[in-house]
């Protein structure tokens, strides 16, 4: 029985600690795409936060449970405190918010966050009942639409919009992390496996400017 309860804290402590990765990881994207647009700390703080949350919070609302962040707010506060530190320390990193350098630091920090929530968003989808079809796109909507949030906010383009492979990574994370679950893998190694695939997968389309065919229309 310790045992049992052992292997559940660490199981735990590990989902919250990805959990809490992949929120400032969002977060610092957010933040830099305030100080590519020179906006002020409240600037900063809005955009980090809704890209930290705001696909988790889609996701809750969908499946009918609790926002996370609203009865424990830890993941607004890592929000803001990653928008306060990019604000103050920004121009001090090398290359973290001069352009070009800030456009690739934001691309792949954006990936890294994508694959995280790919895996923690289908786990608590999952955790919450859902179905492992309906928790594998759930896990892609988390991925996804804090960027487009950000993205919209900020009057940019969302990354998921562009020819370039992205929520199809996600989904790519979020169903194999399922998958692995089905074969009997324990909850880390899936997770490991899903965040893998979905990162490889987006690092090679960022790497060798991989993209999904586009619909070729014709106007007669």
């Amino acid at each position: 029985m310790t045992g049992a309860a052992s292997a559940a804290d660490v199981n735990d402590f590990l989902s919250n600690a990805a959990e809490w990765l992949g929120v400032g990881v969002f977060a610092l994207t957010g933040a830099l795409v305030a100080a590519r647009k020179g906006m002020d700390p409240f600037g900063f703080a809005l955009l980090a936060t809704v890209t930290g949350i705001g696909g988790g919070s889609v996701r809750d609302m969908l499946l009918g449970v609790p926002v996370f962040w609203v009865g424990e707010p830890t993941d607004v506060l890592v929000c803001v405190g990653v928008a306060v530190l990019t604000f103050l320390l920004g121009r001090r990193v090398p290359g973290l918010v001069s352009v070009p350098r800030a456009r690739r630091v934001l691309i792949w920090a954006d990936g890294m966050g994508l694959a995280i929530f790919a895996v923690t968003g289908t786990a608590k989808a999952l955790a919450a009942g859902a179905h492992p079809i309906a928790a594998t796109m759930l896990g892609a909507m988390t991925a996804s639409f804090g960027g487009i949030i950000r993205d919209i906010l900020a009057g940019e383009t969302p990354l998921v919009l562009h020819r370039e492979i992205y929520v199809t990574a996600a989904f790519a994370g979020a169903a194999v992390y399922v998958a692995a679950l089905q074969v009997g893998l324990p909850h880390p190694a899936a997770g490991m496996v899903g965040f893998l695939t979905g990162f490889t997968l987006r690092a090679l389309a960022i790497a060798r400017d991989w993209s999904l065919p586009a619909f070729k229309a014709r106007w007669d």
